[in-house]
């Protein structure tokens, strides 16, 4: 697909419900790239907030994004092994060198023994009146949840053993 070429750079877009900007990840490449399915990586790339404040990531990370469910995972190679930082989003669109979705506030941290925490209920509560989150929203959200603690239950796409693994040695041979 123009643009998701394995070896090309591109953004990171999260953008909220309402159309506003989220944050944005400045450079991440492209591992593999389909209109379906993108996996980037990145280390130490630059993160813009909306407020404009910046920060920069600490370690490797993969990053999955796929067209059919409502989530993206990132996986965080750390010293004691991978961390998951799952994002309850839309589904990506890629559009002006970016990947984009819309960041729907909760969160699943998976630990690398496989346990994992949702995070950020109250948030998504808070936005989902503040923004008028229709129902079937919800609903999609709801069961987009339990498809991904299934995922991480049964170690299966990005959850397996050796998924990060296979995609960072990728990565080191891009840089």
């Amino acid at each position: 697909m123009d643009g998701l070429e394995p070896g090309s750079t591109i953004q990171i877009q999260s953008y909220k419900h309402n159309g506003q900007l989220h944050r944005v990840w400045d450079t991440s490449m492209v591992l593999k790239g389909t209109s379906n399915m993108v996996i980037g990586a990145n280390d130490k790339t630059l993160v813009t907030e909306s407020d404009g404040r910046t920060w920069t990531t600490r370690e490797p990370a993969i990053c999955y994004f796929h067209s059919k469910h409502w989530f993206n995972i990132i996986g965080m190679l750390r010293n004691d092994g991978i961390y998951y930082y799952c994002n309850i989003s839309s589904p990506f669109v890629f559009e002006e060198a970016a990947v984009k979705y819309i960041d729907y506030d909760l969160d699943i941290k998976v630990f690398p023994d496989m346990t994992f925490t949702l995070l950020d209920e109250d948030e998504y509560e808070l936005h989902s009146r503040q923004m008028n989150y229709p129902k079937v929203l919800d609903s999609i959200l709801k069961n987009n949840i339990e498809y991904l603690i299934r995922w991480i239950r049964q170690r299966k796409g990005p959850f397996s053993p050796e998924f990060v693994d296979q995609w960072y040695e990728r990565y080191l041979t891009y840089r």
